[in-house]
């Protein structure tokens, strides 16, 4: 009856499957396998800049892909933090990282509520003009922001790195699509228990807004930490440097320029400084890769 019914005797249907069940197998292997090398691709640079910060400098620029765990050393790393104020640079980078993202994470969903849930004059011309600053280059922004902070007095201040590009088009973009998929009825129900607009924000809102923000800290915070042409261009004392600047001021020194370092040292100190520097970012993002990644694919399923 089975066979009459399929079209097909038993066992060209059992050999069928057994083909069907192989080939998805092989396929699963397949993905395994081009996922491991893709990991090993981008992992590769990581670790060799994570072992060469233990090598002896000279055996760096003798042979820069070996590595002999027997030679491993210190001495780096006790260099680096010698040579360099890697820590004093570090604490301006996390300055400048809490205050310029903690004003992108609080004005930008700010910014994109009132975008999306309240209705005024000219609101599509202006979050149109909002747009429009996307199409605009960073380089073409920099000269008038260093006249203005010229003018306000702030080269060679923690305002001239935190104030400039705090709430940016993207994150107020991003925040208002977010913002317009909540229901409107959640909104006048909060407002019938009395709630005002900033009670309904944080109450209503902010929950729902939550791995979008995750997604949103995680890449502004990283574009904010790795951020090396504006504070080059708007610091040039050593008070306020950030780290992006003191590793590109350690790579300009590896012909042997700085004093008492050799040119093999360098490459040994940089490497150190560069793995220190990773560091905080890997931290973050493995705090918050399941909030990051439930944020990017907020809307996928829709």
């Amino acid at each position: 009856m089975t066979s009459t019914l399929t079209g097909c005797p038993p066992a060209v249907a059992t050999t069928a499957s057994v083909t069907g069940s192989a080939w998805r197998r092989v396929r699963t292997v397949a993905g395994y396998a081009c996922m491991l090398l893709a990991a090993v691709a981008f992992l590769y640079p990581l670790i060799w800049m994570v072992t060469s910060s233990f090598r002896p400098g000279a055996s760096i620029l003798n042979d820069p892909l070996g590595f002999d765990p027997s030679a491993a050393t210190w001495r780096n790393w006790t260099g680096m933090f010698a040579n360099t104020p890697i820590l004093h640079a570090l604490a301006n980078t996390a300055i400048v990282v809490a205050g310029k993202g903690g004003m992108l994470l609080v004005f930008s969903p700010l910014a994109g509520y009132g975008f999306a849930k309240f209705h005024f004059p000219f609101k599509n011309a202006l979050f149109g003009l909002v747009l429009l600053t996307l199409m605009l280059p960073t380089l073409v922004l920099i000269i008038p922001l260093l006249l203005e902070m010229s003018q306000l007095n702030w080269i060679n201040s923690y305002q001239a790195l935190i104030l400039p590009g705090a709430v940016d088009a993207f994150s107020v973009f991003w925040m208002r699509q977010t913002i317009s998929e909540i229901p409107d009825e959640l909104l006048d129900a909060a407002r019938i228990d009395g709630c005002g607009p900033l009670r309904a924000f944080w109450s209503v809102v902010v929950p729902v807004l939550r791995p979008a923000l995750a997604a949103l800290a995680v890449l502004s915070l990283f574009n904010i930490y790795n951020d090396l042409v504006w504070p080059i261009v708007a610091i040039n004392d050593q008070q306020h440097q950030t780290l992006a600047v003191l590793l590109a001021g350690m790579s300009s020194n590896v012909s042997g320029a700085q004093a008492g370092v050799s040119s093999a040292d360098m490459w040994g100190q940089l490497m150190a400084a560069c793995t220190f520097a990773t560091i905080p970012t890997v931290l973050l993002f493995v705090f918050l890769q399941r909030h990051f990644i439930r944020g990017l694919l907020a809307g996928s399923s829709r």
